[in-house]
């Protein structure tokens, strides 16, 4: 057996033995978020961008608005493209290559949640109909891994995409480096993850937590009250009860998270 597996199934057996008696590890209480720091601004070349640390866990995004044709099924409608890196720098367990699973799935929650919300009227991004529209491309870079790089990763994209400007058109072209209007936000889509530990249900999980956890459930939910997406992973199950204990501390929980984004 190599040392980190060791490491990790000691450091599972310590998070285990604390849940039983209610507690976590760091001290917080079991429906507690790490603390949260948002950069704004942190690329020069970016439409808009944002650096999120949620705990010890880093993502930075950018937004960055490309001219595009609309899909022929909505000719007047432009579109929002959400992509993930993981950076081997972040992890030792990302590697180099095309994108895997785990990117894949974080790019998809994060897309699903920011879409399903409405949040963005597609129908603004129209230029000309059935000739040009805007496509917005979200891209998150995972910097570092400490667990629940969802919440993390929508943070940073919500964040990003509140400072996104469009650039200035001239002859149906970019001007490169000079920007118009704000993209209008009319919603703020969150997400709020939890991890299913020895019976126990905690909010934000760590690196180590996600090891140790049975089941994941992630949700989306706006300001304005709504539930939009939702995503569950691993081999265990969630009660109804639970998923309702989940869904009514992320509104609590994203509340507070948006008066810092």
């Amino acid at each position: 057996m190599k040392m980190e597996s060791v490491i990790w199934d000691l450091k599972t057996d310590r998070i285990l033995s604390f849940m039983k008696e209610g507690k976590r590890v760091d001290g917080r209480k079991l429906d507690e978020l790490r603390n949260i720091s948002i950069e704004h601004d942190i690329s020069e070349n970016a439409d808009g961008s944002a650096k999120v640390k949620l705990g010890e866990t880093e993502v930075l995004a950018g937004v960055k608005m490309i001219l595009g044709e609309p899909y022929p099924d909505n000719p007047d409608e432009g579109t929002i493209s959400v992509g993930a890196e993981l950076l081997p720098l972040a992890n030792p367990e990302f590697e180099v290559g095309p994108p895997r699973e785990g990117a894949i799935e974080l790019a998809r929650v994060v897309d699903r949640g920011i879409r399903e919300s409405k949040a963005v009227d597609f129908k603004s991004l129209c230029i000309t109909e059935g000739e040009k529209v805007w496509i917005a491309f979200i891209d998150t870079y995972v910097t570092n891994d400490d667990g629940n790089l969802f919440d993390a990763a929508s943070i940073a994209a919500l964040a990003a995409m509140n400072k996104a400007k469009f650039p200035k058109l001239e002859d149906g072209k970019i001007v490169k480096g000079e920007h118009g209007e704000k993209l209008k936000m009319s919603k703020q889509p969150l997400l709020s993850t939890f991890a299913k530990i020895g019976g126990k249900i905690v909010t934000d999980p760590t690196l180590a937590e996600e090891k140790a956890m049975d089941a994941r459930f992630s949700c989306a939910t706006t300001d304005d009250k709504t539930l939009c997406a939702f995503q569950k992973g691993g081999s265990g199950s969630f009660k109804a009860s639970e998923i309702d204990e989940c869904i009514e501390t992320a509104f609590k929980n994203a509340k507070n998270v948006r008066k810092l984004v």
